[in-house]
């Protein structure tokens, strides 16, 4: 499929994320607002922080080491797998079962919110032992890679690509929010994105948070 078009001629917004990533799951409500008000389609993609943060994981504090050596690759290898075996397709309803889950119903990753996220869109329940296994984990690299080439190092998640002025895409790390924006603010908001994108040599705004993730 073309960067700039969709099979249904829509603007498409290629979304990079990790289901554990608290952030990453409040951009995604947005964007899907989004998709409600603006003529867009979603393209749903796995990056990892495990994999992100492996070149420097004796640098980081020792309890977010310990959940990116472990915890941090179950729920994506699960994606992953689930996507390999079951088509692109799946990737964004299971997203959208998982973090409900981990965050909203506040589960967290556990294997019963695996389970139950596996579940509610109906995958089959043996995916689960992906949790564990290393199968797919080429796969889950080379899908986290293409956002990174897209976006560069310094980032985390999530990951969007929309269209620059030029129609071929351009890469950021958010937008970071909370509360999700809901209506006019979060048409506003992809509008502004679109804006920047069209923006040769635009990269940051930035702004320190004083608000942690409002699941509402």
């Amino acid at each position: 499929m073309p960067e700039n078009s969709t099979a249904a001629g829509k603007v498409p917004v290629d979304f990079w994320f990790d289901p554990l990533c608290p952030w990453a799951w409040m951009t995604s409500r947005w964007v899907l607002e989004v998709e409600k008000l603006r003529d867009i389609e979603v393209r749903w993609h796995v990056m990892s922080l495990a994999v992100l943060n492996e070149s420097r994981i004796d640098e980081l504090p020792e309890k977010y080491a310990d959940v990116m050596r472990t915890t941090a690759w179950e729920s994506v290898r699960i994606v992953i797998a689930a996507q390999q075996k079951h088509g692109d397709e799946v990737v964004g309803p299971l997203y959208n079962a998982l973090g409900t889950r981990i965050h909203n119903n506040g589960e967290g990753l556990t294997r019963e919110a695996y389970a139950g996220a596996l579940a509610d869109v109906g995958l089959p329940a043996d995916l689960l032992e992906y949790a564990d296994s290393d199968a797919f984990d080429k796969e889950l690299r080379a899908s986290h890679q293409e956002g990174i080439d897209k976006v560069g190092q310094d980032v985390g998640t999530p990951v969007i690509a929309v269209p620059g002025s030029d129609g071929k895409q351009v890469a950021f790390f958010g937008p970071v929010v909370t509360p999700a924006p809901k209506g006019e603010d979060a048409a506003k908001l992809w509008d502004g994105t679109l804006l920047v994108a069209s923006i040769p040599g635009f990269y940051e705004l930035k702004r320190t948070r004083t608000q942690g993730p409002v699941f509402d």
